[in-house]
């Protein structure tokens, strides 16, 4: 019974986490809302009086714009009281339409949701003429399901007519119309602004434009700056983006005479002769670009790095890379991207795995499956005193091998860890067989050896006090830690 009891307990828990987890977005929805107007209390009533409040409905569509701004044109039918010049609260049926912005104080979708909004809207009584109303108010939306939320909304609303300022309250309910998708297609981080996500942009960190997947163009020649020899003057393909200017045939970068035609035979000067071919402009270095644009003109450079020092020969100054002894691209400051994610490697934690912006070059794990490691630490049991596996335990080492097998790039660490009954030696000793029973388990299921290691540590790592038996209990663990392979 405790066996059965322990796995329905996990399979609950593992359960829950990953439907809390999972994460839909839509972008159109409708409202349906029961509304109670109230006229008088603005104008000369009583606003506790609940029975003067008169009845209407609501119909509107919604429109998600970010995950925290959502667009809606409420519609809504009703009947009114309000005040005559005797002072009498007379009948009328009123028809409104408003336009409104709400601004939602969680990022979409959570369980509860409040929020404010505030708009304006042209308001039609029975034979009387349109008058305007600007709404601001409060709501909020208490999640059921992925599509559908409980509502409640209230406002107060400023009319420019007299005897017409009201509150309108509502109770009714949202829901979402479409095709489901993940919110990350719709409200995807961009760091940069140049309208490229992240996750597509090859520099996150650089304003540049969608055609070269966010990197930039300074020049405007069509070519992008990683590709160009001359990425702040504009240039020619057939030059790797370097102009011509004498159109000699020898692009400005490798040409010791740009203002000047002449030939390739003698770096693009006229020659004085065919036996005796001299360039024509001082190069004190004698490094190939003219002084007149070198920057470094008594140190030997290259045309790409302005006539400076550039060790690894990438065309960033020894002075500005941060990687100078790594050729790398100049939109990363001369720092290469080894695993190519758009993270150069001056700043990426896993610079030989792909990964992510938000983690820092390194591969995510999603928070359902860290949530399954964190349960397996005590989830998985052993007999009292041995490091013999609980049959049950096998129910959770499965989902540990399907998370290696979800995760190619990661490798595993189990640790051992005991209470502090027995000696300390006891208790190493135990811990260790305990951590090599998962690892024996995790091969046979067929994760590969290479990937894993386990290690002991008895009861000198407690994670709470061992002065209770919880305290105890929650000590004596096995510990599953992913690391990222390198």
């Amino acid at each position: 019974m405790r066996r059965i009891i322990l796995f329905l307990m996990f399979s609950v828990l593992l359960f829950a986490t990953e439907s809390q987890t999972q994460v839909t977005a839509f972008q159109n929805g409708v409202t349906f809302r029961k509304m109670l107007f109230d006229y008088q209390s603005q104008n000369g009533g009583n606003i506790t009086s609940f029975k003067d409040y008169r009845h209407g409905y609501e119909i509107g569509y919604n429109r998600t714009l970010t995950n925290q701004v959502v667009f809606t044109l409420p519609l809504r039918y009703g009947v009114i009281d309000f005040p005559d010049e005797d002072a009498r609260f007379l009948s009328k049926r009123l028809l409104s339409l408003d336009v409104q912005l709400q601004y939602h104080f969680n990022e979409m979708p959570r369980k509860i949701t409040p929020y404010v909004f505030g708009g304006a809207g042209g308001v039609y009584e029975w034979n009387e003429s349109v008058n305007i109303q600007i709404p601001a108010g409060l709501g909020i939306n208490i999640r059921l399901s992925d599509r559908a939320s409980i509502n409640i909304q209230s406002e107060y609303r400023y009319a420019f007519g007299d005897g017409r300022n009201n509150l309108q309250h509502g109770l009714g309910f949202v829901y979402m119309l479409g095709k489901q998708r993940d919110p990350s297609a719709l409200y995807k981080k961009d760091t940069d602004k140049d309208g490229v996500a992240d996750e597509e942009d090859l520099c996150p960190e650089v304003k540049g434009v969608k055609e070269f997947s966010g990197c930039p163009d300074m020049d405007d020649d069509k070519i992008p700056d990683y590709n160009d020899k001359c990425p702040e003057i504009k240039g020619l393909k057939e030059f790797d983006g370097c102009p011509d200017s004498d159109g000699d045939g020898v692009s400005d970068n490798l040409d010791e005479c740009p203002k000047m035609a002449g030939s390739k035979n003698n770096k693009g000067c006229p020659e004085t002769s065919a036996q005796n071919a001299q360039p024509l402009i001082a190069d004190t270095d004698e490094d190939g670009v003219p002084d007149s644009r070198d920057k470094c003109p008594t140190e030997k450079g290259s045309f790409e790095a302005s006539g400076c020092p550039d060790r690894d020969q990438d065309g960033v100054p020894d002075t500005t890379d941060k990687c100078p002894d790594a050729p790398g691209l100049r939109i990363y400051y001369g720092c290469p991207d080894t695993d190519g994610d758009g993270i150069d490697d001056g700043r990426d934690k896993c610079p030989k795995v792909a990964g992510t912006v938000a983690n820092e070059g390194c591969p995510e794990i999603k928070n359902e499956d860290k949530r399954t490691l964190e349960l397996a630490m005590q989830a998985v049991k052993f007999k009292s005193g041995s490091a013999i596996l609980e049959t049950e335990s096998n129910i959770v080492l499965k989902e540990i091998a399907r998370i290696m097998t979800k995760y190619p790039d990661f490798n595993m660490a189990i640790s051992g860890h005991t209470d502090d009954e027995g000696s300390d030696s006891a208790n190493l000793l135990l811990s260790q067989q305990r951590a090599k029973a998962c690892y024996d388990n995790l091969v046979k299921t067929g994760v590969d050896a290479k990937r894993m290691t386990y290690q002991g540590f008895g009861e000198s790592k407690p994670i709470t006090s061992n002065a209770t038996k919880e305290g105890k209990s929650i000590n004596r663990r096995v510990e599953f830690n992913l690391i990222v392979r390198q």
